[in-house]
């Protein structure tokens, strides 16, 4: 680390959008909030007696004129509301994920369920509406400046027209879940970002939050990192219960709603809705599109176990652990003071610079405005993410940084997140909201131009296998271990079916999951990942780990036609961002990149890049153990 350099980030800048929880500029929000609600309200007094007549099957533009009318309003009243309402939520979130013990931000996140539930309840009759009328009343709806930006989200909601259930059921569900999926997923974080646990260090035990004992994972000591996760697994086991039954609901939650939905596509003469449904129409790609990525994850196993075997072997071990899933290379060491936080940003501008020189200024841009927290803590929350402020338009990014090059390259992946949210600033509202597949294509090609770039620089054996390492963590992680998780989401969704499933049934179905993915290529698995990992709580979004699967693929091939069209690509690029909002997953891919996902072809191509991957990855394990060979020997 370089003289007078921090190795830890700095904290992130909030104040310019909100001073305190407690500021007059969010009791402003609040209350601007429930004016453009109460307006909503009154003007549903209006169109709900109109929807029996605007959604009749032989209703007109002319029939529906009024309807019409109230509808258009109600979205502009919406579309008002929820900048606001999303900024105070993402503020709140924001300094819990900081610090979970904050009490004001605790006491403004509970303020905010019940506004959450209003503007929900607010919403139903324009949902109803959009998603019954007959197609010309909403065309008629859509023929409107102010309406018209909507047209993809209108059209993509009502591909599931057939499942909605009646109004009254619609607004009730909605006034429910404040206080039933979603309060499971809150108890959840609160819980992820209040448990310690004693880590031995050196010999010593040491008391720490999760965030600092999941920093240790990313240390070059074998025996540390499997302290690290074990200690962290001991945490989460005192809290089974708790977990299991938080899990239960949320899946419990969707399934009720699968089977009451079910109800109304039976009426129709459509099959049962699935508990996959929503996912992937969330997600905007198609059923076929995810079962073809499956697949290809099924043709590239033997190719990702490979490489998790390497990666045992650097380390001198004949099987990959659990607690080897952000371990650095061992041949470069991980020098105990790591890579300086500064020092990280500049490495991850100058690799973005390379694409185009704007997306490299944006990662300085982002630094120099306090947009990312970084900083090490006891009571931060594990993890990282991206979100973004709707009223200023501004991204944050938010990650524990400590030094290690597995950090850099999280910090590289958050950093396309957020890239992916600058480019989209000036679409209107509704078009900035894009699914989860595709909002990890600006995340994993920013992951793999850095790496892509480190490795380009590198002059050493040790920094050329570290480099290659990173590709070789990040293909098992996609092709493994989130594979895994899918498999043991579903698997559980069919037992949960049938009743709860206790601790022990959720640990024996997630040991079957790792099983199945890594095979010989794992010492033990980790039968209490259902536990620890967040994306399972995620009460908004369902089957939240197979899009990161489709984003990594994805972008492969979207880093191939980097190397294809040169300095062509970065338009192409930002066009392809700039329509993720109002486009499927297939009709951008279609678009530009002339590919169709649901056919296996796109994505074989990018195993065939994977697979020169692993070779070279092979090659640099062997330099490094013959050469540590001879090492042995000159000391011997």
């Amino acid at each position: 680390m370089s003289s007078g350099q921090t190795l830890h980030g700095a904290p992130w800048h909030l104040a310019g959008e909100y001073p305190s929880p407690a500021s007059a500029q969010v009791k402003g929000d609040l209350a601007a909030v429930d004016r453009l609600l109460g307006a909503v309200e009154r003007r549903n007094e209006t169109l709900e007696p109109l929807l029996a007549t605007a959604t009749a099957p032989a209703s007109t533009v002319n029939a529906a004129a009024s309807a019409i009318a109230e509808a258009r309003a109600i979205f502009g009243l919406l579309e008002q509301a929820e900048k606001p309402l999303q900024d105070l939520d993402t503020y709140a979130d924001c300094l819990l994920s900081g610090d979970s013990q904050d009490r004001d931000a605790q006491a403004l996140l509970g303020r905010l369920q019940s506004v959450h539930k209003r503007f929900a309840e607010a919403g139903e009759p324009l949902s109803q509406f959009l998603d019954r009328a007959p197609q010309a009343v909403v065309d008629g709806y859509l023929a409107h400046p102010g309406t018209e930006p909507s047209r993809f989200q209108v059209a993509h909601s009502r591909k599931r027209r057939h499942e909605v259930l009646p109004l009254a059921q619609e607004t009730l569900t909605a006034a429910l879940a404040q206080d039933g999926i979603h309060a499971w997923g809150r108890l959840y974080d609160q819980l992820a970002g209040s448990l310690a646990c004693d880590v031995t260090v050196n010999g010593e035990e040491r008391r720490m939050g999760l965030a600092a004992a999941s920093a240790l994972m990313l240390r070059a000591d074998d025996q540390l990192r499997e302290n690290a996760w074990r200690a962290m697994n001991g945490a989460w086991a005192q809290h089974e219960d708790s977990c299991a039954a938080a899990i239960n609901a949320i899946a419990g939650w969707r399934l009720e709603m699968c089977r009451r939905r079910s109800r109304q596509t039976q009426a129709a003469g459509r099959r049962d809705v699935h508990f996959l449904d929503a996912a992937v129409h969330a997600n905007r790609i198609e059923r076929a599109t995810l079962d073809t990525v499956l697949g290809i994850a099924e043709e590239g196993r033997a190719l990702a176990r490979r490489a998790a075997r390497l990666q045992a072997k650097a380390y001198g071990k004949a099987r990959y652990g659990p607690w080897d899933l952000r371990a650095p290379a061992p041949a470069a060491g991980e020098a105990e003071e790591g890579i300086a936080y500064r020092q990280a940003v500049e490495l991850i501008a100058e690799a973005y610079g390379e694409v185009h020189p704007r997306m490299g200024d944006f990662v300085r841009m982002m630094a120099k405005n306090r947009w990312i927290e970084g900083t090490w803590g006891d009571n931060k929350r594990p993890g990282a993410y991206c979100t973004r402020f709707r009223k200023s338009r501004t991204p944050r990014v938010y990650m524990t940084y400590a030094g290690g090059t597995s950090d850099v390259i999280i910090l590289a992946h958050e950093l396309g997140h957020a890239f992916h949210a600058w480019t989209m600033r000036d679409l209107p509202e509704c078009q900035s909201r894009y699914g989860m597949s595709i909002a990890e294509t600006a995340s994993t090609f920013g992951e793999a131009t850095v790496r892509a770039a480190l490795l380009q620089r590198a002059k050493t054996p040790a920094e050329r296998l570290g480099i290659a390492w990173e590709e070789a963590a990040a293909l098992t992680s996609f092709l493994l271990n989130i594979p895994a998780r899918f498999e043991f989401e579903r698997n559980f969704y069919e037992a949960r079916a049938a009743r709860p499933q206790r601790p022990d049934e959720l640990k024996a179905l997630m040991s079957a999951a790792w099983r199945k993915w890594y095979g010989d290529s794992l010492a033990e698995p980790d039968p209490l990942f259902w536990a620890s990992k967040l994306h399972f709580y995620i009460s908004g979004l369902s089957f939240y780990n197979f899009p990161y699967l489709f984003g990594y693929l994805f972008s492969l091939g979207v880093d191939a036609r980097r190397e294809a069209l040169g300095d062509a690509f970065f338009p192409r690029y930002e066009a392809l961002l700039l329509d993720t909002g109002r486009m499927t997953a297939e009709e951008l891919a279609a678009k530009h990149l002339q590919a169709d996902l649901t056919r296996p072809e796109f994505w074989r191509g990018t195993l065939e890049r994977l697979a020169e991957r692993v070779d070279h990855f092979e090659m640099l394990v062997e330099k490094a153990a013959m050469a540590e060979r001879t090492a042995a020997e000159a000391r011997g």
